[in-house]
């Protein structure tokens, strides 16, 4: 009977425990939790890599597209978006008067007219009434004191200087040769003028107040558009108002007959190296407030090898 019993026992207990296995299934969710390798590995895939690989350049593109629509400050002056941001642009011509507009414009070696097709541009924070304060060149150059008339063109600030007996008197934008038709530098002498002239290169193109500095070379400065970039076939473009002081303020040259130069003109130099290829060196002024200025000591060397002739032709001219 005891054997019985215990066998009895015993066969209970084991289609109790089959049972239970039958009636406790294993948790559906069990079936989709992963391993803990599997989860760590997961942890390292969300938070380094899809990071570094989504976030941080959506992050960064998103940034960027904030910030050129963006008026940005430096020292003296600040970038002002243009083409990029229309909102901006109208406030711009809202903000500024036309003369101030003309001044701006300037700056950016452009005219009125191109100002708008800036991406960019370079506004001062401190509008000055005289536009001479702007200059990047030296108020006064002792070594050409006794020189009654010059004019320094400079390609790598797009920019040019008139001065008398040192001093100076006026500055402004120019757009020089593009790079396969660059503006020759060296020492040249005003010549012959012409308020109205064909262009050499194409009869289409007039020249307003055309002052030839090379009559071999066929090149001169007269007024033309200015896009902001040395453009032209080799020639000096200005300002309307800017051609027009310089075609009545230099000197022509004196013939003794058609094929003889007796007294040359007025001294014209041009010098440097334009960074073709990138955006005009003036732009850098709101990082650097002194990028585009001239020193007396850098404008004598660039005098100074020229000096001798200059003033044998001044001699003659007396």
């Amino acid at each position: 009977m005891k054997n019985y019993m215990k066998t009895l026992l015993i066969f209970g207990l084991l289609t109790l425990v089959v049972a239970c296995k039958k009636t406790d299934p294993e948790p559906e969710s069990d079936k989709n939790v992963p391993s803990q390798n599997e989860i760590n590995k997961d942890i390292k895939l969300d938070s380094l890599q899809q990071v570094k690989k989504d976030s941080v350049p959506e992050l960064k593109e998103e940034i960027t597209k904030k910030d050129i629509h963006k008026i940005k400050e430096g020292i003296a002056y600040v970038y002002w978006p243009m083409k990029v941001s229309d909102s901006l642009s109208k406030k711009f011509f809202k903000t500024y008067s036309k003369s101030e507009i003309y001044a701006i414009a300037a700056l950016n070696r452009v005219d009125s007219d191109h100002i708008k097709s800036r991406d960019t541009i370079i506004v001062p924070k401190d509008l000055k009434s005289n536009f001479l304060d702007y200059s990047p060149f030296p108020n006064q150059m002792d070594i050409i004191s006794e020189i009654p008339k010059i004019i320094v063109f400079s390609y790598p600030i797009q920019a040019y200087a008139v001065y008398e007996k040192g001093n100076l008197i006026k500055w402004g934008p120019t757009n020089m040769g593009k790079k396969t038709a660059q503006t020759p530098r060296g020492l040249f002498f005003t010549n012959w003028k012409g308020r109205k002239v064909k262009s050499t290169s194409n009869d289409e193109w007039i020249l307003n107040w055309n002052f030839n500095i090379s009559n071999s070379g066929g090149v001169g400065f007269h007024q033309y558009a200015l896009p902001g970039y040395p453009a032209s076939h080799s020639c000096l473009r200005l300002l309307d108002a800017d051609a027009q002081f310089l075609y009545n303020w230099a000197e022509q040259w004196v013939l003794q007959d058609k094929n003889t130069v007796k007294v040359k003109g007025t001294p014209v130099i041009i010098y440097g190296e334009y960074s073709f290829g990138k955006k005009g060196i003036w732009n850098d002024l709101v990082k650097n407030p002194e990028v585009t200025t001239v020193s007396v000591s850098q404008l004598n060397n660039i005098i100074e090898p020229h000096m001798a002739e200059i003033l044998k032709q001044q001699e003659i001219r007396k």
